[in-house]
């Protein structure tokens, strides 16, 4: 199948609570938000989107190749904030918009293509990624999303906790090696610009609420998800002070060895 054409959306608040600024973060001398564009680019989108509620984060990355959407800063969620851009730019429904957090830096561009694919195939509502998970400290970690899918590999369910539940094994032991089946979700979406407008008009879900995990939404209302399994590792995003440090080293890292 030949690759679809696509548009990388990245919502970029500036006042996250456990890093303000984030998307201004220096790593190697750059704000975060220009990294994480460059990505995007390099990945292929027919377009990059900055979505922001703040003229600092759209002035950092004047000068690239990237197209700056000023959106409301009420926002709930980064998802909402797509769908004020869907409308301002008048993106068709048809249209593929892959939503990139402004926090990864270091998203592989093969991952962003293979969330656009992954859509283009199934036919569904959205898509994601997921990644075997090959520890049980992935597994119990609440901060770890988990999910399971059907034989289509669609979306069954998204949580926090252990699933599926390995009733036998786990009664026994919950420090060796996960079974294998067991996914970790990553958070990257895709949606054709209908489906994210149609998205975020929906009430939200108890089932998002209870795990705090907004695919949860579109589950609960019917909606598919098809889930792929990611072709390259997905590095960890930056939502901490010491996410950044360990940003900025993996960065001077890459730079040395090319």
């Amino acid at each position: 199948m030949t690759e679809p054409g696509f548009i990388v959306a990245i919502p970029a608040r500036f006042g996250a609570s456990r890093l303000p600024g984030k998307p201004l973060r220096l790593i190697a001398g750059e704000p975060m938000v220009v990294h994480v564009a460059r990505r995007a680019l390099a990945a292929g989108a027919t377009q990059v989107v900055v979505a922001t509620d703040d003229a600092r984060i759209a002035d950092a990355v004047r000068g690239y190749p990237v197209t700056v959407c000023l959106t409301r800063a009420d926002h709930p969620s980064g998802t909402d904030r797509l769908a004020e851009c869907a409308e301002q730019l008048g993106w068709t429904d048809e249209e593929i918009i892959v939503n990139l957090q402004g926090d990864e830096p270091f998203a592989p561009p093969e991952g962003i293509r293979a969330v656009a694919r992954t859509l283009a195939e199934a036919g569904t509502e959205m898509a994601t990624l997921a990644t075997p998970i090959e520890d049980s400290d992935t597994l119990f970690d609440p901060n770890a999303v988990k999910v399971v899918r059907d034989a289509r590999g669609l979306a069954l369910y998204f949580s926090r906790a252990p699933i599926a539940w390995q009733r036998d094994r786990f009664a026994r032991d919950r420090t060796s090696a996960p079974a294998p089946g067991a996914l970790r979700h990553i958070g990257i979406y895709a949606y054709r610009a209908g489906f994210l407008r149609r998205f975020t008009s929906l009430p939200p879900g108890e089932l998002e609420g209870l795990e705090a995990l907004e695919q949860l939404r579109v589950l609960e209302a019917g909606y598919r998800i098809a889930v792929g399994i990611t072709p390259v590792a997905f590095p960890p995003g930056v939502d901490t002070e010491a996410d950044l440090l360990r940003a900025e080293q993996r960065m001077m890292s890459n730079s040395a060895r090319c």
